[in-house]
């Protein structure tokens, strides 16, 4: 019997803002509900955001586990650095900037729930 992943829920005290975030991030589309935000891009399985009222973000890598962590290969990672940053990621692992021609590696960010995901080049 295959098993596949057709969803990955992430609990957010703000909804609105992490939905955003991570259609923002991934593209495709984004449909809400009074506790679940679903966000459906192409080739992934759907993005849950749950409404968590109580939702602390993890403290990684400094502190509390990090709860969860996605991977997204990307084909140039100077433009996927952006695109996550301009839609409010923040950079944990390393901090400074991705400069154009760093186009391979890859780079640890949180959500605006405090998440941590990594983009990879591929």
């Amino acid at each position: 019997m295959p098993i596949t992943l057709t969803s990955v829920i992430i609990d957010a005290a703000d909804i609105e803002k992490e939905s955003f975030f991570w259609h923002r991030l991934l593209g495709g589309s984004l449909t809400p509900t009074p506790t679940h935000h679903f966000v459906q891009a192409p080739g992934l399985p759907v993005i849950v955001v749950q409404s968590a009222p109580g939702h602390t973000a993890p403290n990684w890598p400094d502190g509390t586990s990090q709860q969860m962590h996605l991977d997204f290969g990307v084909e140039d990672l100077a433009t996927a650095d952006r695109t996550a940053t301009d839609a409010g990621a923040t950079r944990l692992r390393p901090t400074a900037e991705v400069l154009p021609e760093t186009r391979t590696g890859s780079r640890v960010y949180a959500s605006p729930a405090g998440h941590p995901f990594c983009l990879r080049s591929t």
